[in-house]
């Protein structure tokens, strides 16, 4: 086995490992709603996203394209280097995140890792990717799901304000099972290609594919079956957060908070081809939906500790990320 085609493999199961992580790190997003409202019991939550994640890396690689896009590294060993030290540098923030409970984005992660491992190498980042496809988004997703999410829960609560109650909360509960499935299939379809990208950026690296080669098929598969055994895996501590912490949630409030943040999920995934945030979606989309009861019932202390992570992401990231490459190239002196 040549030495290349070596550093190609390490850095398509270091990809993988993340893609792993994010499945049980971004777990929470698809079905804390659904579980805190009782619509759904965990463990069945946790088959219906797995299964929902598996089937959404097959809907599209627009995304994936342009995570792959995001830097442009020497098509040789030193590239790979870049590639997998970036990986390094989400993996540890997404292990850190997890530890503390915090639902941060393994998509700013990962794009802040490659970045960071790029700038420390003195090679090409594509500002013009990173700032169109993945900072814009990032900053008007959640604005916009937030925003959705108040006119929903009141649209809801003005076309069912003469309901009963109880059957009204039997009838959401019912109806979460769908909108679950319709997030936990966005996820997938955001989440899973960013792995799609990075292993294609690793093919593409190693001189294995060509810039404008589809992407094969057992890189889909793959990454498809990564982020949902990471999704089974579970992430608990990021589940309470969503689910309880932020605000007590109950079934129409929960139902609306997924629709919107799936709508938000196809929509930027399908027209816009960006990489955005799944869990920033979802935690806007949450906030949205309660503070149609009154500001004071979302605790914003919980949300304030939140955005702070999010602010973080990037540039904890990236400096990860470089120490890394510092490391690797270092260790290896590739």
């Amino acid at each position: 086995m040549d030495v290349t085609l070596a550093i190609v493999i390490l850095v398509v199961v270091v990809a993988l490992v993340f893609d792993y992580t994010n499945g049980f790190h971004d777990a929470a997003n698809a079905i804390a709603t659904s579980v805190s409202t009782r619509a759904l019991t965990p463990r069945i939550a946790l088959a219906l996203a797995a299964v929902m994640n598996f089937v959404g890396a097959f809907l599209g690689q627009k995304v994936a394209q342009t995570v792959s896009d995001v830097i442009s590294p020497p098509q040789d060993n030193h590239g790979l280097i870049i590639v997998c030290a970036g990986l390094f540098g989400a993996i540890a923030w997404n292990l850190i995140t997890w530890y503390f409970g915090l639902p941060s984005s393994s998509s700013h992660a990962l794009i802040g890792g490659l970045a960071g491992s790029a700038i420390a190498a003195g090679v090409t980042v594509n500002w013009d990717t990173v700032l169109n496809k993945v900072v814009i988004p990032m900053l008007l997703s959640p604005l916009f799901a937030f925003a959705a999410g108040f006119a929903v829960m009141l649209a809801l609560l003005w076309l069912f304000k003469r309901a009963n109650p109880h059957r009204a909360n039997r009838g959401f509960r019912i109806a979460q099972t769908f909108s679950a499935a319709a997030m936990a299939l966005g996820h997938g379809l955001q989440d899973a290609q960013k792995t799609m990208g990075v292993i294609f950026l690793a093919l593409l690296t190693g001189g294995y594919v060509s810039a404008g080669d589809p992407l094969p098929i057992w890189v889909i598969v793959a990454a498809a079956a990564a982020i949902s055994a990471g999704t089974w895996a579970g992430g608990w501590r990021i589940m309470r957060t969503l689910g309880r912490r932020i605000i007590h949630l109950d079934p129409p409030q929960g139902f609306a908070a997924e629709t919107v943040a799936a709508s938000v999920l196809y929509t930027t995934a399908f027209v816009y081809s960006a990489p955005i945030s799944t869990t920033h979606t979802i935690t806007s989309a949450v906030m949205g939906v309660g503070a149609t009861k009154r500001l004071s019932a979302v605790r914003w202390g919980v949300a304030r500790t939140i955005l702070a992570a999010w602010v973080l992401t990037f540039p904890a990231a990236a400096a990860v990320a470089a120490a890394s490459y510092y490391l690797l190239h270092g260790l290896t002196g590739i």
